[in-house]
This record gives C-alpha cells, sequence and structure tokens, in this order.
C-alpha cells in the first residue's frame, strides 16, 4: 500500500495504514459467496506522529468515527463489487475526514443582546401578557 497523500505537506506514512478484506454482503449473486471485497482500512491514529495532536483530537471527535480498542480509526467499505475500488473508497473517505479535522474551528466570541432586540423582546413578552388577560373570565 502506498502513502496517502492529504496536503502539499500532509502525508500519512504507508506503515501507519493497514487493511484487511472479507466477504461482502449484499447483491452481487454467487460471487459475494467467493470472493472478498469488502475493506477494512485502519489508521493507527495513536501511534501516528504524521497529524499534529489537536487534529487527532478533533477528528476523534467527529460524528461517525469508529475507534477500536488499540485506538485505530476504522473504516469500513462495501460500496462497490471490487476490491480494489472499496480500497480506494476507504482512502478518499479517511482523507476527506482527515481534511475535515484539519479545520480549526472559529473561537466562539460571547455577545450581549442589543438594546433594541431587549426591547422587541420584552414589547413581545407584554402582547402576549395582555392578550391572555383578555382571555380571562370578566368579573361584574
Amino acid at each position: 500500500m502506498d502513502d496517502l497523500p492529504i496536503q502539499d505537506d500532509v502525508v500519512i506514512p504507508a506503515s501507519d495504514l493497514d487493511w484487511s478484506a472479507s466477504r461482502s454482503g449484499g447483491p452481487g449473486g454467487q460471487n459475494v459467496n467467493k470472493t472478498s471485497t469488502k475493506v477494512d482500512l485502519r489508521f493507527d491514529l495513536a501511534g501516528t506522529t504524521a497529524l499534529h495532536p489537536a487534529v487527532k483530537a478533533r477528528l476523534r471527535k467527529q460524528p461517525g468515527v469508529l475507534l477500536d480498542a488499540e485506538g485505530q480509526l476504522v473504516i469500513m467499505s462495501s460500496a462497490t463489487r471490487s476490491q480494489a475500488a472499496n480500497l480506494e473508497d476507504a482512502r478518499e473517505r479517511l482523507r476527506e475526514k482527515i481534511l475535515a479535522a484539519m479545520v480549526r474551528p472559529k473561537r466562539r466570541r460571547a455577545t450581549k443582546p442589543s438594546r433594541g432586540a431587549k426591547r422587541r423582546r420584552l414589547k413581545a413578552k407584554r402582547m402576549t401578557s395582555e392578550k391572555k388577560q383578555g382571555r380571562k373570565k370578566v368579573d361584574y
């Protein structure tokens, strides 16, 4: 297996990647009973030095990321009937996940509501209160 280029300056070495093939379910007729086309790609997230620790932490927190007991990121692909195509699909999905984790999230700035926003909110509350007061029984 070759190295996985992520960006110009980031390359995942082939030593950090491991893959295995197994039988795939789904359509394919008798062919699925005799060929191993499903691919499990494992990326040694805990042991890699190719990624910054902050990127590793963001990658762990991403939705849909599956980690095994050894801290390896697991990506499974059985989209096609070809083992090679499934391996390429899994490598591309790993690349996309790493690229998404490399984007540093914007820091949130605490803001206060404007004076006009406060005034509009209180006016709406007053109007609702008056509307509900009008629904009460009238005591003569």
